[in-house]
């Protein structure tokens, strides 16, 4: 599909969904500069956030590291350890807060993730104006989420380019 090279995009990466989806489907790493890359599409760049969870692994910090070379800018949060041990860390009310406030400064947002719960929010989106596209690995995607995307771009379709 041929983008608008005056579009204004914001990319709001869900981390934990992509990473789970990638080591659960493929055993592998997602490759964020690619999706950056396909995302932007020759666009005009707002803002690209990546919403990562902190787990106090050493390995983190070079990864989130290297999220900010590639281009973007890193939102972490601390994982949550219930009594009982039950493990709990997400952005979906952080990604959701940001893209709405991002909204009347872009044309489209991009939403980097398959999670279903995102619906509500992509329909809030188009509401006010915005163009919509999720980008997520098909296998994992919910279709409640890409079926009201404007785009969906199906990671599994292209595995080599967006995996590590």
């Amino acid at each position: 599909m041929v983008k608008n090279k005056e579009q204004r995009i914001g990319i709001f990466v869900d981390v934990q969904n992509m990473y789970y989806s990638a080591r659960n489907l493929y055993e592998a790493k997602v490759n964020f500069r690619e999706i950056l890359k396909i995302a932007t599409h020759g666009r005009k760049l707002v803002r690209a956030i990546a919403y990562v969870i902190k787990a106090d692994v050493r390995e983190e910090v070079n990864f989130f590291e290297a999220l900010e070379k590639i281009g973007y800018e890193v939102k972490a949060k601390d994982l949550q350890i219930f009594y009982g041990g039950a493990k709990k860390g997400d952005w979906d009310v952080g990604i959701a807060m940001d893209t709405i406030r991002m909204a009347p400064k872009v044309d489209t947002i991009v939403i980097v993730s398959g999670d279903g719960d995102f619906r509500a929010l992509a329909e809030f989106l188009k509401a006010q104006g915005c163009r919509v596209e999720v980008i997520a690995f098909g296998k994992s995607a919910s279709s409640l989420l890409t079926e009201v995307a404007d785009d969906f771009i199906d990671m599994d379709a292209d595995k080599r380019r967006f995996l590590i």
